[in-house]
């Protein structure tokens, strides 16, 4: 699951990449509301973790163009603005929870499971593909209903391509699914990776194949 922090304190910034990437987490850090922009627009996340004061500007006024671009992202203010105003304004922005600085990083953690409870009570769909489902609100895949183990890659992975069976996703977008920005990709990680989950799912005889593009993507579909 990816979360974008807009923190322009790089000190404060690596205590809470460090922490939530402890809890399984992949993080993606920005210092500026221009760049936070631009990673909102190479990639989806399910939280964004956003600084008020930011060296160009009230990272609230991004707010809304987050909610645009994907409805159910949760925006939490992580912000030393800790007037009553300030937390009415930046909750009517649109912001789903607003955590005053400091703050112990154990109240951030619930706060953001709250937050994304909250998004995942909504209906997300269940995408069936040969002998192959996958439950896109628990992130959970399963072959004739057996619930099938994955590393957090592979499943990374197999999410990427079974929301969009049947199409050809690009490596760029794949890559940008599975790790995180400041991740260090060796040149063939997403080939091996596709080896192994390809085998893997011929393990289970899933019915579906994942099919190379070449030189652009890959596509799973059914058998």
């Amino acid at each position: 699951m990816h979360i974008l922090l807009v923190e322009d304190r790089n000190s404060f910034a690596h205590l809470v990449t460090r922490h939530l990437a402890r809890s399984g987490y992949t993080v993606d850090h920005v210092g500026t509301i221009r760049d936070a922009l631009k990673a909102l627009s190479d990639r989806d996340y399910s939280a964004t973790l956003l600084d008020r004061k930011l060296p160009d500007g009230d990272g609230m006024s991004i707010i809304k163009e987050i909610k645009r671009r994907r409805n159910d992202t949760r925006v939490l203010l992580l912000t030393a603005m800790d007037a009553v105003g300030d937390k009415i304004e930046g909750l009517d922005s649109g912001a789903d929870d607003y955590l005053v600085k400091p703050f112990d990083l154990e109240e951030m953690m619930a706060r953001i499971r709250a937050c994304l409870r909250r998004s995942a009570s909504e209906p997300q769909p269940m995408v069936t593909v040969g002998a192959l489902s996958f439950d896109c609100g628990s992130r959970t895949a399963a072959v004739r209903d057996r619930p099938v183990l994955l590393h957090k890659r592979e499943l990374a992975l197999l999410e990427a391509l079974v929301q969009r069976a049947g199409v050809v996703v690009r490596h760029e977008a794949l890559i940008a699914s599975i790790w995180g920005v400041d991740d260090d990709i060796q040149p063939h990680a997403l080939t091996l990776l596709v080896a192994r989950l390809r085998a893997r799912l011929e393990q289970l005889d899933a019915g579906v194949g994942i099919h190379t593009a070449r030189g652009v993507g890959y596509l799973l579909a059914a058998k």
